[in-house]
């Protein structure tokens, strides 16, 4: 679950790390009215879950309200890496003097976390990792262990920060560690002209499985800004939007993933990845597919399952469902193998739904999916 910057640098606070002031809003007249509250001289910032903002020109420094309005009015709709803007953070300028980078991220392979820091922020990390690795330090930090300030000394240390940071770096793990989060991420990470250390921009992602503890975020805080991937999340389904027009349902992410090259070598392009689990029952399939069918980029869908702990007559049993309870317009080419698949054909066959044609081989169902792509 990822937070948008604004959402971030509310956390930063209440943990005790500064951050300029700010307003959020999603109207150009709202923007001038906050610029005003500001003090009139603001950075018009878009909120998007995304990097590369400025480049893309989404982020503006305004001289003064009615700049700022302009601003917020050019940069609301804008399409960022494919995130719609919707909101925009209007701040207050700071005069800098150095820019740092700080971060911690969970490293699964460790076992534990990894900071990373440099006393060259502002720009993205990874360009100066490629660059210059020596000016970026990574330091392992036991979970048990936590970052206590004789970590974040050593940590400030090996990147080069000033001391100042020691105090923000713990107090960066305390947001990590309270807010169950996966990555915090401060850049730049700034020393003021006055000696003061501000954190100008913040990412955050939260752990999914902390969901029920961290409710406060509720949908604003998800990560889906696509609205199928919320809907799909809301009923537990495990679904990420591509952008091709075969639908494609599996059971198993490895399933899922051999499917979607084999459709990609067919000479399509899948829509979307939705892995109903290795133990789906029929309401899981009916969910997934309504979701898969209400996506209007979809032409066709292509259900590949192999049964084993899910039963393929299950699956049946859910397309059945859906195609009771969902507006079909597009063709559905299912193939069923394994636990239960001649029941789960006949079940099938029993419906005799015109838009839904079996496949028993994979190759040859997503050769007919992608057939039935081009030409619906």
């Amino acid at each position: 679950m990822d937070l948008y910057e604004h959402q971030a640098r509310e956390l930063f606070a209440e943990h005790g790390i500064l951050v300029p002031r700010a307003e959020v809003t999603g109207s150009p007249e709202r923007a001038r009215e906050s610029a005003r509250r500001l003090g009139g001289r603001v950075v018009v910032k878009a909120q998007v879950k995304t990097g590369g903002r400025g480049k893309a020109g989404g982020v503006e420094l305004a001289a003064d309200p009615a700049a700022a309005e302009l601003a917020a009015r050019r940069i609301l709709g804008m399409d960022i890496k494919g995130h719609t803007v919707a909101t925009v953070m209007l701040a207050e300028p700071v005069d800098i003097e150095s820019e740092f980078y700080v971060s911690y991220v969970l490293d699964r392979a460790a076992g534990g976390f990894l900071a990373i820091a440099s006393a060259e922020g502002g720009m993205e990390i990874e360009e100066i990792a490629a660059r210059r690795p020596e000016a970026v330090a990574r330091i392992h930090i036991d979970p048990a262990e936590g970052v206590t300030s004789a970590k974040a000394a050593r940590i400030a240390d090996a990147a080069r920060l000033p001391p100042r940071t020691v105090d923000v770096l713990v107090r960066l793990w305390q947001v990590l560690v309270r807010e169950d989060a996966l990555l915090v991420e401060v850049n730049p990470l700034v020393r003021t002209a006055q000696g003061a250390i501000v954190a100008l921009d913040g990412k955050v992602t939260l752990d999914d499985n902390a969901r029920y503890r961290q409710a406060r975020w509720g949908s604003e805080g998800d990560s889906r800004d696509d609205p199928l991937e919320a809907a799909a999340a809301a009923k537990g389904l495990n679904y990420v939007k591509l952008d091709g027009t075969v639908g494609v349902i599996g059971n198993g992410a490895g399933l899922v993933m051999s499917t979607l090259d084999v459709v990609a070598g067919c000479g399509a392009r899948p829509a979307n990845f939705l892995d109903i689990g290795g133990g789906a029952s029929a309401q899981v399939m009916a969910d997934g597919l309504a979701v898969v069918l209400s996506d209007p980029d979809v032409r066709s869908v292509f259900v590949n399952v192999f049964g084993g702990i899910t039963a393929c007559d299950a699956v049946a049993d859910g397309i059945v469902r859906a195609l009771d309870t969902v507006r079909v317009t597009k063709p559905l080419v299912v193939r069923l193998d394994g636990n239960n698949a001649a029941r789960g054909r006949a079940v099938l066959d029993e419906r005799a739904h015109p838009l839904v044609q079996q496949v028993t081989t994979m190759d040859g169902a997503a050769r007919r999916a992608a057939e039935l792509a081009t030409t619906v």
